[in-house]
């Protein structure tokens, strides 16, 4: 495997738990209610607002509950009091709810994804548009010149040592050896490969975000 090919393997790894087609879903902004997150967030009342923004308390109220439509001159003014950039007023806020998504995978009932270093047992398959992309490893490569060209991906890795030894090499560092219960986190984009140096094979979970 070339190390383009390489490459493009970790990348298509990601991509699996993102396959669903789906885009981005935006809410419709309510200024009013943007105003009024923005607000209670800073623990202000109406009053302490109004104040700060210069503007009558009664102005920001009918702001706030949509019964006026503020002009650029008063969106200003809010933005000023509240703290904020004016197109932070213009963004949906946060929103925090309990999604109640669990997933189980039981002992070798992970997917398969074997390459000609490591083999991958893909976790957690059954939960699609993951911010995670967890994954068992059974690292096969014995030598640093097994690999091509040094693995790269989008975002950052977890790699925690099952069982076994390993020799982590990493692009901007010296190698480090490790064994089971060693873990390391990284940026993924650095180039990076994990080889066997024990008489086993070595296992590894990998937990790469998305």
């Amino acid at each position: 495997m070339s190390g383009g090919e390489q490459s493009k393997e970790a990348e298509r790894l990601l991509r699996l738990a993102t396959s669903d087609g789906q885009g981005p879903r935006v809410a419709p902004l309510k200024l009013g209610e943007r105003v009024r997150a923005i607000r209670k967030a800073r623990n202000w009342t109406l009053e302490e607002a109004a104040q700060r923004a210069g503007l009558a308390r009664s102005t920001l109220s009918k702001i706030e509950n949509e019964l006026m439509s503020p002009t650029f001159d008063a969106v200003q003014k809010v933005a000023r009091g509240l703290d904020v950039d004016v197109p932070q007023l213009f963004q949906p806020a946060p929103v925090d709810k309990i999604s109640g998504r669990r997933a189980i995978t039981l002992k070798g009932e992970g997917r398969a994804h074997p390459t000609v270093t490591y083999e991958h047992e893909l976790l957690a398959q059954d939960i699609s548009r993951k911010r995670m992309l967890p994954y068992k490893a059974t690292v096969r490569a014995r030598d640093f010149n097994e690999f091509d060209d040094w693995v790269r991906h989008q975002g950052e890795e977890f790699l925690l040592v099952l069982s076994g030894a390993v020799r982590f090499y990493t692009e901007f560092y010296e190698p480090v050896g490790m064994v089971a219960g060693d873990s390391a986190y990284y940026d993924g984009s650095m180039g990076h490969c994990v080889v066997s140096k024990s008489p086993e094979d070595a296992v590894i979970l990998w937990v790469t975000s998305m």
